[in-house]
């Protein structure tokens, strides 16, 4: 499913989704309603995509069709949310992958928290310029949790801030995989729609 017109800008949301939770839609809904002045242009959809090979972490725990279809059930009632999935892990392959389905005068943003646009800011790619060098096909806006984003200052007009519309910084895969495991309450950290497929998944 997509939006039914092509956006000038699409919001990129990649990550693991183990399983998607509240704090993903939350994401995204408040990249769908962040003010034109704040970005160079408004993010007309959202595209959740799931990497089928994570560059930092080794895939574990619910299978990658079923991650695909708690994805499906959690956003089947936004019409300008959308899911793919991608063949690389890094944000530059994915930005790669985006760029090919969209085309060249579509511009993309990175939705992340402040941990994921660390790794993405401080990691090894054997180039000195290669952050510069993504920043120029994508920027990022990124969800301050558990503190805030030291951002390099060749790096800022790329990299702003995403105010979030409640406190999301208790809610990760992790904790819904324990609670479950824990037998402890966890409904309200996954989304409505997607609640039997992840108790299914991980019960």
């Amino acid at each position: 499913m997509a939006c039914p017109a092509p956006p000038r800008r699409v919001g990129i949301l990649a990550g693991a989704f183990n399983p998607v939770t509240v704090a993903h839609l939350a994401l995204a809904r408040a990249a769908l309603s962040q003010s034109g002045s704040q970005v160079a242009s408004h993010v007309g959809e959202v595209v959740f995509v799931l990497p089928k090979i994570f560059p930092h972490k080794p895939y574990h725990g619910a299978p990658f069709a079923e991650r695909v279809e708690m994805l499906h059930a959690a956003v089947a009632d936004e019409p300008a949310f959308s899911i793919a999935a991608a063949d690389g892990g890094l944000f530059v392959e994915i930005a790669a992958e985006c760029r090919q389905a969209y085309g060249e005068d579509v511009r993309l943003t990175f939705l992340c928290g402040r941990d994921a646009a660390e790794r993405i800011l401080n990691w090894d790619y054997g180039d000195p310029e290669a952050v510069n060098k993504m920043l120029r096909q994508f920027d990022l806006l990124v969800a301050a949790r558990r503190g805030e984003l030291e951002i390099v200052a060749n790096a800022r007009h790329n990299v702003r801030m995403l105010a979030l519309d409640g406190d999301f910084d208790h809610v990760s895969s992790t904790e819904v995989r324990e609670r479950i495991a824990q037998g402890l309450p966890w409904e309200h950290l996954a989304p409505e729609g997607a609640r039997e497929l992840v108790r299914r998944a991980y019960g």
